[in-house]
């Protein structure tokens, strides 16, 4: 089942009624998993552009769609490599900021994920 964003503030997100001090992906099944920006920053320096190893880790066979909350001011972006991975498996993304992201991962049906930048 799809868990409930209750809220957000810069550097931190309230999922369920847990706040968690760090970027999180929520998976189909609803698992809530710290994002493992490691995979981008060791690509490109910095968590703020999706690499192509976060991308293939982020996705799950089945999902239809992708939220990602590119920050409280929207500073995340895919990297044309990653962009490209979702598109070949059929995997609509939506980039919104944050807050924007949350309001439509709430209302959204369908099998989805979504990983949530929390700063920036």
């Amino acid at each position: 089942m799809k868990p409930k964003i209750i809220s957000t503030s810069f550097g931190s997100i309230t999922v369920k009624g847990k706040t968690f001090e760090y970027d999180v992906l929520i998976r189909m099944g609803g698992q809530i998993e710290k994002r493992r920006k490691k995979l981008s920053k060791k690509v490109y320096g910095t968590s703020h552009k999706i690499s192509l190893a976060e991308a293939k880790y982020v996705y799950e066979k089945g999902a239809e769609k992708i939220i990602i909350g590119t920050g409280q001011t929207g500073y995340v972006e895919l990297s044309k490599k990653a962009r490209k991975f979702f598109e070949e498996k059929d995997l609509k993304a939506k980039l919104l900021s944050t807050p924007k992201a949350i309001k439509l991962w709430n209302k959204s049906k369908g099998k989805a994920i979504a990983m949530f930048h929390v700063t920036c």
